[in-house]
């Protein structure tokens, strides 16, 4: 399995070599459905620059090109919403944010979202934490500790759960269903070539929502959204 993170694989231009990533960024989102100001644009790449600052510090993403970040970072993140209805006020909890993807994007363009990113490396969440004042994110936090630690408050308070770094959908599903409301849901962008038994979601008290497969805009990278709603 090929996480969002590691997959590396070289995206032929398609024709779209004199693309600047701003277009790549605008059309991208359109394809997805999402119109995004001038203001979300310029918001989306100071997130990019300041990430490309801090990860000659510290280990933040493997993928560097500018266009690749645009397409495998903030476009597969932005794919997450094809799994729900962005509403203001939703809460939606983001399981090892690493660099802060999907939520981030996510939080950008749809600001009445409340996110909470959870990410246990100190060194990342000070990033995240640098990232939401700089972007002057309101209704955004940053929680360095294990998921599987939140109190017992956070349990069943969340109406969206998002995994992005999580190797095992399976893991990911045991983890996050614990916080979220009943009827809520959990999304994840995974590989389309994944597959998930029945007796795990059994487990786990979720049923299988839909799975939207996609290939991110302006590339051949496939994805696939996979939406699990919980059960009682």
């Amino acid at each position: 399995m090929r996480s969002a993170e590691g997959n590396q694989e070289n995206d032929s231009c398609a024709g779209e070599c004199g693309v600047t990533p701003r277009e790549l960024l605008i059309t991208g989102a359109e394809e997805l459905g999402i119109a995004l100001t001038v203001e979300q644009v310029n918001s989306l790449f100071i997130f990019l620059a300041e990430l490309k600052k801090w990860n000659t510090r510290i280990n933040l993403t493997a993928i560097k090109g500018e266009r690749d970040t645009v397409i495998k970072h903030v476009l597969d993140s932005l794919s997450h919403i094809q799994g729900f209805i962005p509403e203001p006020g939703l809460r939606l909890l983001d399981m090892g944010s690493g660099a802060g993807f999907p939520a981030i994007p996510i939080k950008i363009a749809y600001p009445g979202v409340v996110v909470t990113l959870v990410e246990s490396v100190k060194k990342k969440a000070s990033f995240l934490r640098h990232a939401i004042r700089t972007l002057q994110l309101s209704d955004a936090e940053v929680l360095d500790i294990r998921t599987e630690e939140l109190p017992e408050a956070r349990h069943g308070s969340y109406d969206v759960v998002t995994a992005r770094a999580f190797a095992d959908m399976n893991l990911a599903l045991a983890t996050g269903t614990t916080f979220l409301k009943a009827g809520g849901l959990m999304v994840l962008s995974r590989g389309p070539e994944e597959s998930i038994t029945e007796k795990e979601l059994t487990r786990t008290g979720v049923i299988l929502n839909k799975k939207i497969e996609l290939t991110l805009p302006h590339s051949d990278y496939k994805r696939a959204i996979w939406v699990f709603k919980k059960s009682g």
